[in-house]
C-alpha cells in the first residue's frame, strides 16, 4: 500500500521543465537587429548603439554586463575600446568563456554592415546568455563581447588586430584571474549560408576533438569538416597565455569583407547548428576539466606527501574515487 501510494505521489509530481535549447530564430532576430544598425567599426558612434543593444538584451536576462574600456593608439587613429562581460555563476570560480567579436571593419568605400562578420558571434551569445542563465553549470560561464577584433588599416598585419582579446588577457594576468580561466570557446563568422568550419591547427587539440566528434555524434559533419587549416583570431593572445582554447569560424566564405556580407549571405540554420554543437559540447568540456583537476589534484597530494605511508596514500586514493564517483552523479543530474 505505501509502495503503491509513493509511486503515485511521485507520478503525479509535476515534471521539471526541459532545459532551455538555443533557438536559431531568437538568434536571427538578434543578428536582424545588429545589421539594421549598420556599419560597426570600433569607436564609432554605431559600436556604441550596438553595446546598447546587447547590454539591453542581457538586462532582460536579468544579467549583468560589466564593460572593460581603455583607448588604443591604432596605425591610424587614437579609438575607444570596450569589451562586454557577462558572467554566469556556477559550482566553481574557474571558468569557462564563450569569446566573439562585434565590431565591423571599417571601410570607407562601400557600405560593410557584417552580417557573418561579426553580427554572427554578437548574436550567437546573446541567445547563448539566454540558454545557459538557468542551466545548473559545474564551472562559472563568462560570455565575452570583444571589441577590437579588426585590424583598421586594410591588411591584417602586426599588433593592428585582436585589440579587445590582448588587453582582454593582459588584464587577466595583471590581476591573477587568467589562472581561473580553464577553456575559451571562440565564434567568428558562423553565419555562411553554406557553411564549412574547418579545424584550426592553433586551436587546443582535445577541444577542437571533443567539438569535431560532437559535430559527428550529431550528425552535423558536414557543417564541421575533417580538414585543416590554420587561423589567426581572438583565440591567439588566450593561447598565448596557456588557456586550452579552440576557434569555430568559417572563412570559406566569399561575402568575407566584401558589401554582400548581409542578410542574404547568411540563415538562421547555420547559427542553430553551431548551437548545437557547441551547447552538445559543453558536458565533454566540463568532464574533461574536471577529470583534469582531480588528476592534479592527486599529484599534488602524492608529491606533498611522498614520504607518507602506504596507508596514507591507499586513504587518499579511496577519496579521490569517491570524489570522481560523486562527481559523474552530479553531472548527471545536472544534464
Amino acid at each position: 500500500m505505501i509502495a503503491t501510494l509513493l509511486a503515485f505521489t511521485l507520478h503525479a509530481q509535476p515534471a521539471a521543465p526541459p532545459a532551455p535549447k538555443f533557438d536559431a530564430g531568437k538568434a536571427w532576430d538578434h543578428l536582424r537587429q545588429l545589421v539594421a544598425i549598420g556599419p560597426r567599426p570600433s569607436g564609432s558612434a554605431a559600436i556604441e548603439q550596438t553595446r546598447k543593444y546587447i547590454k539591453n538584451q542581457m538586462d532582460a536576462f536579468g544579467l549583468a554586463v560589466t564593460e572593460q574600456a581603455w583607448d588604443e593608439q591604432t596605425p591610424i587613429d587614437k579609438i575607444h575600446l570596450v569589451n562586454l562581460s557577462v558572467v554566469i555563476p556556477g559550482a566553481r570560480k574557474e571558468r569557462i568563456v564563450f569569446a566573439g567579436h562585434y565590431d565591423t571593419k571599417l571601410f570607407r568605400d562601400f557600405r560593410f554592415v557584417g552580417a557573418s562578420d561579426g553580427a554572427s558571434s554578437a548574436a550567437f551569445l546573446i541567445e547563448l546568455a539566454r540558454v545557459l542563465k538557468t542551466r545548473k553549470s559545474p564551472y562559472t560561464i563568462e560570455l565575452l563581447f570583444l571589441d577590437g577584433e579588426e585590424a583598421r588599416l586594410p591588411e591584417w598585419n602586426g599588433t593592428d588586430n585582436t585589440y579587445g582579446s590582448r588587453h582582454y588577457v593582459e588584464a587577466a594576468k595583471h590581476d591573477g584571474s587568467i589562472g581561473s580561466l580553464k577553456a575559451m570557446i571562440l565564434v567568428d563568422m558562423i553565419g555562411d549560408r553554406d557553411l564549412d568550419i574547418r579545424r584550426d591547427a592553433n586551436s587546443t587539440p582535445w577541444l577542437t576533438d571533443i567539438i569535431w566528434a560532437t559535430a559527428k555524434h550529431q550528425d552535423l559533419d558536414d557543417y564541421f569538416l575533417a580538414d585543416s587549416t590554420r587561423i589567426e583570431d581572438d583565440h591567439l593572445p588566450f593561447l598565448s597565455a596557456g588557456v586550452p582554447s579552440v576557434d569555430i569560424i568559417d572563412l570559406d566564405y566569399d561575402a568575407w569583407h566584401t558589401a554582400k556580407d548581409n542578410l542574404d549571405a547568411v540563415s538562421a540554420r547555420s547559427l542553430q547548428v553551431v548551437g548545437d554543437v557547441v551547447l552538445g559540447s559543453l558536458p565533454a568540456i566540463e568532464a574533461h576539466l574536471i577529470k583534469q583537476s582531480q588528476l592534479a589534484l592527486v599529484r599534488k597530494t602524492t608529491l606533498k606527501r611522498r614520504g607518507g605511508s602506504r596507508k596514507e596514500y591507499t586513504i587518499r586514493l579511496i577519496a579521490h574515487r569517491r570524489h570522481k564517483k560523486l562527481s559523474a552523479v552530479s553531472h548527471q543530474l545536472s544534464n
